[in-house]
């Protein structure tokens, strides 16, 4: 059975099972012209009669009943192909493709991880990267971006939350530098800076540092946030954290307290053709739950 011709023999299998052409034309949706048109194609596409025309209808020749019985094992494996199909689409399995920088993979992880619990027909895929990741080629079901609100047509972009950053330094690296004294300015000029390598970085933090650190009081570059906040952990120099990173770590002091010019907003984001399916709803739903529970130093949720 061809593509082409799957209409012909779907056609043929309601005028068997229907036994008149007015019948199989209401079951079909079609006009009784076409199930006629279809019938005699068939027949003459296989060299052979299928139907006996009477005057109460149509009724199958023994190469009619042959083809009524592969024709009902195939409407019915179709039937139960959509049901499963339709089945599967109204379950949390299957795979889930969760994209977000690095930085929030410690936020990030342990809400997956207890969502793949409590689906344990779910695989997580957990694209952590710099990456921007296409949605509308499939790449992820959802993508926490952090920026200027994603612009890309056919997104549903929702805000999620404002990451905090202070600036800080170990102990280490004070003990051996000191801490500058007097206000502010004073503050910055005394200080080394660990800072991303991209001078260009829309990340705000770097916009600040681009303004207000010369380049000669820059130490330690690296292209990763990660590393950027070893680098500050290990006594490299002063360096931007997220006031939840650093709060774990006795050891780091804050310089600088938060400035709103320095909040990083994240964004959620889904495509519209996958933003209703019950897989993608029920993990937004338990992220944003999650996220209520985190301490306000991570910023505004939604």
């Amino acid at each position: 059975m061809s593509v082409e011709n799957w209409d012909e023999f779907r056609t043929a299998f309601q005028v068997a099972k229907m036994g008149t052409v007015s019948g199989a034309a209401q079951a079909l949706g079609v006009h009784h012209a076409t199930v006629i048109r279809h019938i005699d194609s068939l027949e003459g596409r296989l060299g052979v009669k299928l139907f006996q025309r009477h005057a109460r209808g149509y009724t199958p020749t023994e190469a009619g009943l042959d083809l009524l019985k592969v024709a009902q094992t195939t409407d019915d494996q179709l039937s139960h192909l959509v049901s499963r199909i339709k089945g599967r689409g109204e379950e949390v399995a299957g795979e889930l493709v969760v994209t977000s920088l690095p930085g929030l993979a410690p936020l990030l992880a342990p809400i997956l991880t207890d969502f793949q619990i409590d689906h344990p027909g779910l695989t997580v895929r957990y694209l952590a990267g710099e990456r921007l990741f296409r949605l509308e080629y499939g790449e992820a079901h959802v993508a926490i971006r952090a920026g200027k609100p994603p612009q890309e047509p056919d997104n549903v972009v929702q805000p999620f939350y404002k990451q905090r950053y202070g600036l800080y330094a170990h102990k280490s690296y004070l003990d051996r530098h000191g801490v500058p004294k007097g206000g502010e300015a004073e503050l910055i000029k005394g200080l080394r800076f660990v800072t991303l390598d991209d001078p260009a970085s829309r990340a705000p933090f770097m916009v600040w540092i681009t303004a207000n650190v010369p380049p000669s009081q820059i130490v330690f570059r690296t292209s990763d946030s990660e590393a950027m906040a070893e680098a500050v952990v290990a006594g490299a120099g002063a360096g931007f954290l997220p006031t939840w990173m650093a709060g774990k770590n006795d050891a780091l002091i804050e310089l600088i307290p938060p400035k709103i010019e320095w909040d990083s907003q994240n964004w959620l984001v889904t495509h519209v053709d996958l933003h209703r399916t019950p897989k993608v709803q029920a993990f937004l739903t338990f992220l944003k739950a999650r996220a209520k529970e985190w301490p306000n130093e991570f910023g505004d949720t939604e």
